[in-house]
């Protein structure tokens, strides 16, 4: 990642470390301190909130501007986050995803990213290492077309310490693909203008409705640059949405970012059963595809919205947006939707677990709102406990005590 970020030679990097993504800005820093990363200012800043806030300032100079985050480091700099995005800065930033707390969770989910989906960033989402590399490359032209910044989330610890075969994007072929920087905005002494002045009520509707328009663009853009992409380096990354055995498909997986591996797996197993099935993976979340899903899933009697992240009392986030984007198609579809989350926390999502999940929405006794692999007798114990006292604890320390005092009671029948 951090070669493919090199590549495109930023001129700012802003550094703060927190796992998973620290490597990355450690790799960055090396490549500049040994003079392959030339004509970079690398900063050692001091929080998230700071990385983001140098971030805006350079970008506002006219520099090509890169961080990235994870987790509750993304929360600390959120009021920075918006900011970027209202001001029109291009900045790209990688987002290792991570859980958030309390309680602490170092492992992968996609809950710190979703919980920006509304901060005017546009949100690609990689599948593969390879993904990630060139989607970090398309991201600076993205960005810099629209003056837009853009995130590219990548799966914490699943992607990011993974070490597989990657054919890292050469300068000489960014250099072709991705044209000097030329910001709409820039802070200049010599000709003086404010960025960032307030607006009141007269004009900030509009100001926010060029924020939608501009996304809107990007539905446009993101599928010619994943093109002109695959021209210069002869391989495909990217874009609005991926298809896997979709085009017979009667039931249909929708997901985002590495579980789609997986996914595909199962999709392969099944099918040499004469399952019809396939997976959609979203690239593009922000922003959503909502006619290109549609077309894709309209013929579908069966759509499982596979989700690493979820609105607390309410359900699925991308399952809302299956919904949204049939009626887009056609409002009289109405296929069953099926949501699934899964993997919260970094939990291990197994094909076993896939394939069961499957053959109980095969059945029809998959619940609407399903959590894979959900140890209800944990939860149950838990909730018995606070019902029947009062001062019952802190519920995440309980649980732990709970599984640890199986695992001995376990170990004990084994060593009996």
């Amino acid at each position: 990642m951090a070669q493919a970020v090199a590549a495109c030679k930023p001129q700012v990097v802003a550094a703060y470390p927190i796992s998973p993504q620290t490597h990355i800005v450690e790799a960055l820093s090396k490549l500049v301190k040994d003079g392959h990363l030339t004509g970079c200012e690398y900063l050692n800043v001091e929080s998230e909130y700071a990385a983001m806030s140098a971030s805006i300032g350079a970008s506002a100079v006219g520099a090509r501007a890169y961080t990235a985050t994870a987790s509750q480091g993304l929360l600390f700099m959120v009021e920075a986050v918006y900011n970027a995005s209202g001001l029109g800065l291009p900045i790209v930033m990688t987002v290792a995803n991570r859980a958030i707390g309390a309680p602490i969770n170092i492992w992968n989910d996609h809950t710190d990213a979703m919980s920006q989906r509304d901060s005017g960033w546009l949100q690609l989402y990689a599948e593969t290492n390879q993904e990630a590399a060139d989607l970090h490359v398309q991201a600076f032209r993205i960005a810099e077309e629209l003056s837009l910044p853009v995130m590219v989330c990548m799966d914490g610890f699943i992607l990011t310490h993974a070490v597989e075969q990657v054919d890292v994007p050469e300068e000489e072929q960014v250099a072709q693909f991705l044209p000097p920087y030329e910001p709409r905005q820039v802070l200049d002494p010599e000709n003086p203008m404010s960025i960032g002045a307030m607006v009141g009520p007269e004009a900030f509707t509009e100001v926010r409705y060029l924020a939608h328009h501009k996304q809107k663009q990007a539905l446009k853009l993101i599928p010619r640059v994943q093109k002109e992409f695959e021209n210069v380096f002869g391989r495909s990354s990217g874009g609005l949405v991926h298809t896997y055995h979709c085009e017979d498909a009667e039931t249909i997986i929708v997901a985002l970012g590495s579980i789609v591996g997986t996914l595909k797996d199962v999709v392969d197993e099944r099918r040499e059963k004469g399952e019809k099935i396939g997976v959609l993976s979203i690239c593009s979340f922000r922003p959503f595809p909502f006619e290109t899903v549609g077309n894709i899933l309209k013929n579908a009697t069966t759509i499982i919205s596979f989700e690493k992240a979820f609105q607390v009392g309410i359900g699925g986030i991308v399952s809302s947006h299956i919904l949204d984007s049939l009626r887009v198609i056609d409002p009289d579809l109405q296929p069953k939707l099926y949501e699934v989350i899964a993997g919260l926390g970094g939990r291990n999502i197994t094909k076993h677990s896939i394939h069961e999940m499957l053959a109980s929405a095969n059945a029809n006794t998959l619940e609407p709102l399903t959590f894979l692999d959900l140890d209800r007798t944990l939860v149950e114990a838990e909730l018995e406990r606070e019902e029947a006292v009062r001062r019952s604890g802190p519920m995440a320390e309980n649980m732990l005590r709970d599984v640890n005092t199986r695992a001995n009671q376990a170990a004990d029948a084994r060593n009996n």
